[in-house]
């Protein structure tokens, strides 16, 4: 990345980020409760649909935003800083509203037309949809578990992933080895619910456990995922969906974790205003050590999101002119978000830390923002192993694309 890019190219769509501000009071009113209830409540879904906010990258022929990878950052992030578990929900259906861009326009208006729709999915590692026929229409029968599932117990339609076999039980191979592999749609109302998400942080998200048998699901109502491959039959040309859904994934859960540190620090400061430790005559914000410390955590997530927007900017711009996103490109953010994700877990530890015995108490801010930002930094985008997986690709080494 060697072109430095203006404030207006890094500042997203006021407009739509002007959606999530003026709901942000809300999500934080709500914060409590969709701790304690580890659901979002329907009158926050109330608020998040009349904005818009699920639809950010849904086609405008499907009635969505269709916005661009920097806006969705932004919109994300402020919402992170009032709760994670509803941000992370809204970045989870951001991705997963792409694949309206590579269904048939009646079958993406069947599953988005409402103004509630969301789509929600997991990983299933058990699972399998086997070819088939049914009165005459093509499609496949799918058994399965299905978990992780961020959002789902508000989604409309689910996403179940399964290896394709033939009607003789053989596993299906592409010309490389590799298992064909599709995502059937599903309505929410036709699987069965397990209640899994005890955890520690991002309790909100709800992401529990759902389960087919043998259900039929139309061809049409299937699709590859693989959205970076125009092969696949991507009926959206705009760049938007140049993109891959990995690349949005990471760009909006890296605001989740930024947006849960920069809620953190703010925290803190009010925190240090007052605190007297055990001992001392003054605050805490009196402490040399302490200065030095926020200065530090501060400067730290303002370069991680800042090298991130400044990376996204200049890949969308040359989208935008004709494009396509390439290895490099997917490399240069997969290294940029999972940075953000580890300078925003540094950031919180160090405020929760400093705090003291202040932050351990259930009702204290710090102490969500500390569970929720080590929940991000246990899945799938805040993984260490990506920074092994960029360092070798700057090498030339063999290394694994499958998650970039």
């Amino acid at each position: 990345m060697d072109t430095l890019l203006t404030s207006a190219e890094l500042a997203g769509d006021p407009d739509v980020i002007a959606r999530a501000e003026a709901v942000q009071p809300a999500v934080a009113a709500a914060a409590a409760e969709i701790e304690e209830k580890r659901r979002l409540p329907g009158h926050l879904l109330d608020k998040l649909h009349e904005q818009k906010l699920f639809r950010l990258l849904m086609p405008r022929t499907n009635q969505g935003i269709e916005t661009d990878p920097i806006t969705f950052f932004h919109v994300i992030e402020t919402i992170a800083r009032a709760d994670a578990s509803t941000a992370w929900c809204l970045s989870q259906a951001g991705g997963c509203a792409m694949t309206a861009a590579y269904l048939d326009l009646p079958v993406a208006q069947e599953i988005f037309g409402s103004a509630d729709a969301v789509l929600a999915w997991g990983p299933g590692p058990r699972v399998k949809a086997v070819e088939c026929e049914v009165d005459g229409v093509r499609g496949y029968r799918v058994t399965g578990v299905w978990a992780f599932a961020s959002g789902g117990r508000h989604a409309t339609w689910l996403g179940a992933h399964c290896p394709i076999f033939t009607p003789d039980g053989a596993p299906k191979k592409m010309a490389n080895g590799y298992p064909v592999e599709r995502t059937m749609l599903v309505p929410a109302s036709v699987v069965q619910w397990t209640d899994i998400w005890d955890v520690v942080g991002l309790r909100g998200t709800a992401s529990d456990q759902f389960a087919l048998t043998d259900h039929f699901v139309r061809r049409d109502h299937s699709f590859a995922r693989n959205f970076a491959d125009p092969s696949y039959g991507r009926r959206e040309p705009g760049p938007l969906y140049r993109m891959s859904a990995m690349t949005c994934y990471e760009t909006g859960f890296a605001g989740v974790a930024l947006g849960i540190a920069r809620g953190a620090l703010d925290e803190f400061v009010e925190t240090a205003k007052t605190k007297i430790p055990r001992g001392a005559r003054s605050p805490i914000r009196d402490s040399a050590v302490v200065q030095m410390g926020l200065a530090q955590a501060d400067i730290r997530v303002r370069s991680a999101r800042a090298w991130l927007l400044q990376s996204l900017a200049e890949i969308w711009k040359r989208l935008q002119a004709g494009g396509d996103l390439t290895v490099e490109d997917r490399i240069v953010i997969r290294g940029a978000s999972t940075h953000a994700i580890h300078s925003a877990r540094e950031a919180v530890d160090y405020a929760y830390n400093a705090a003291g015995a202040t932050a351990i108490f259930h009702n204290h801010p710090l102490e969500r923002r500390f569970r929720d930002i080590h929940t991000v930094t246990q899945q799938l985008q805040g993984r260490s192993s990506h920074f092994e997986t960029v360092g070798a690709w700057m090498m030339g080494a063999d290394t694994d694309l499958t998650w970039v």
